[in-house]
């Protein structure tokens, strides 16, 4: 069983930074993908971005150049490190631990941008 823990959501200003952190325990497969997701209030769930174990990327188009993914192997956390934040980036956003066979989720935690 896997738990995924976030951290790091809240409240800011447009132009504003945040970062949102993720840590994973449990049993974990050492190949996986872990990511975050985004939905807002009557919009469907939306990729933000993933990272491989090995470090690949992968952005959604609307966060490109904006946000960055890292990790912490040995910590089991996923990082977003989100700059230039806009009031249409408002939304609860998700962690997400993929490994064959299985799709882990977070609690969600809410990120909400606003003057």
């Amino acid at each position: 069983q896997v738990q995924l823990v976030e951290s790091g959501g809240g409240l800011v200003q447009p132009g504003g930074s945040l970062r949102l952190s993720c840590a994973a325990s449990g049993s974990i497969f050492s190949i996986n993908v872990m990511g975050w997701y985004r939905q807002a209030p009557g919009k469907q769930r939306e990729l933000v971005a993933t990272i491989t174990s090995n470090g690949r990327t992968m952005y959604g188009d609307s966060v490109k150049g904006r946000f960055t993914i890292s990790r912490d192997n040995a910590k089991n956390t996923v990082y977003l490190q989100m700059n230039s934040l806009k009031p249409e980036d408002t939304a609860v956003y998700y962690c997400n631990l993929r490994t064959p066979g299985y799709d882990y989720w977070g609690q969600g935690t809410q990120v909400t941008v606003s003057s």
